[in-house]
């Protein structure tokens, strides 16, 4: 894709390809755990036992190897649609895709392949990598959607968008909690998604018309509340490191002294834009539980809740890709607690089940797809702007309502 600059003489032997991808990984490893901006040579050079100097050979700045990182995962991604779409038709082009990323999984576990460098850091990099590292992702963007075949009409765009972006975000979270299976139960768990992906998780004969719930806000500090409003939409879109205080202090047009005077540290701010986001959610999902109807319709109404505030001036909630800035312990309890929601989703699915307003599906898996697409919301605000609120959240929530290939909403929008 780039032209990432390195050197290379006597045209590229196997030896400098492999210690080039052995630093590669290393760094995409680096990069996981710390951020793009957090990843430095030394660590990456530590990770292949080289020195620093060892490392500039292939890539001149920490920058040019955290591009090249980047473009390896974009590069992957597009290799895995351009097999999909030779299959004959949306589904098995979607189950194609989704087997490619399990049997990547499946390598990595055997310890035959390295983990992509996750994408979420894309945008905190800087000119003139960031236009061509943007310009891959929206190649790769556009592949997805165009496992749904040629959009005849400008609604079908906007659904056939919503579906590459689930299913996207979806098999970027994946290994998130794939390591709760053992590995022969990879092929169970990648049927019991594309069960969802195929079906969706609504019962045969139930429709989508759910309760908006008015989602109650702490008043008592209200400018705290803007800082952390403030963080997380910077956060979410520049990732930890990327979203730096001074940054935050420019968007209220405050001084950084006044930063401080709401939170003790940047760390402390994270952490609490977390807690506003987990609490918003647990919320939406007790005034959900509590409505009349059907266990499906909770659970709709829950998920409807949190779009709209997803894609409202309310928003964001917080992206769980800055969990990367966090010390082991506290990423390890705000993961905890998330764990928490999605088990929170999946009992109620499993009421529905017994009640028959939900699907038979597998429904601790089911409730991570939700966590997903309620999580990656936030990148779609622009294009939900395109359409009535209340369309665009029919046409999202959609994608796994009633899966990627249920087109009755088109007909009600």
């Amino acid at each position: 894709m780039g032209d990432i600059e390195t050197i290379e003489t006597g045209g590229s032997t196997k030896r400098f390809r492999a210690k080039r991808d052995a630093i590669l990984a290393a760094a995409a490893q680096a990069i996981n755990e710390q951020s793009a901006k957090g990843m430095t040579f030394a660590d990456g050079a530590r990770r292949v036992g080289l020195n620093t100097t060892s490392v500039t050979y292939y890539f001149k700045r920490k920058e040019d190897l955290a591009a090249a990182c980047f473009e390896h995962t974009l590069d992957c991604l597009q290799a895995m649609l351009d097999e999909a779409l030779e299959q004959p038709t949306p589904q098995a082009r979607v189950a194609h895709y989704l087997s490619a990323n399990m049997a990547r999984l499946a390598r990595i576990e055997q310890g035959a392949a390295t983990p992509f460098a996750v994408l979420s850091d894309l945008r905190a990099m800087e000119e003139p990598m960031l236009g061509r590292l943007m310009t891959g992702w929206r190649e790769v963007f556009r592949k997805t959607r165009s496992l749904w075949g040629a959009a005849p009409s400008r609604a079908h765009t906007d659904l056939f968008g919503a579906r590459a972006h689930v299913l996207l975000e979806n098999t970027f979270w994946i290994p998130v909690w794939l390591g709760r299976y053992e590995p022969d139960q990879y092929a169970r768990v990648e049927a019991r998604l594309m069960a969802v992906f195929a079906h969706g998780i609504a019962a045969p004969g139930e429709a989508w018309a759910p309760s908006l719930l008015d989602l109650a806000t702490d008043d008592s500090e209200p400018g705290r509340e803007a800082f952390l409003l403030a963080a997380t939409r910077l956060i979410n879109e520049l990732g930890y490191r990327g979203a730096s205080v001074q940054r935050i202090a420019s968007q209220l047009n405050v001084t950084k002294g006044s930063f401080y005077h709401h939170l003790d540290a940047k760390d402390d701010l994270v952490i609490a834009c977390f807690k506003r986001s987990l609490d918003t959610i647990a919320e939406a999902q007790r005034r959900a539980e509590a409505l009349p109807g059907s266990h499906w319709h909770q659970l709709a109404s829950a998920i409807a809740t949190l779009l709209d505030f997803q894609f409202s001036e309310r928003g964001p909630l917080m992206r769980t890709t800055a969990l990367s800035g966090l010390t082991p312990e506290v990423r390890a309890a705000m993961v905890a607690r998330s764990n928490r929601i999605a088990r929170r989703y999946a009992g109620l699915m499993s009421d529905g089940i017994a009640q028959g307003s939900v699907r038979p599906v597998d429904p601790l898996i089911a409730a991570q797809t939700l966590m997903a697409l309620q999580n990656a919301a936030f990148d779609m605000r622009k294009w939900a702007s395109t359409m009535p609120r209340e369309r665009a959240i029919a046409f999202y929530a959609s994608t796994l309502a009633f899966g990627l290939f249920d087109d009755r909403v088109l007909a009600a929008g």
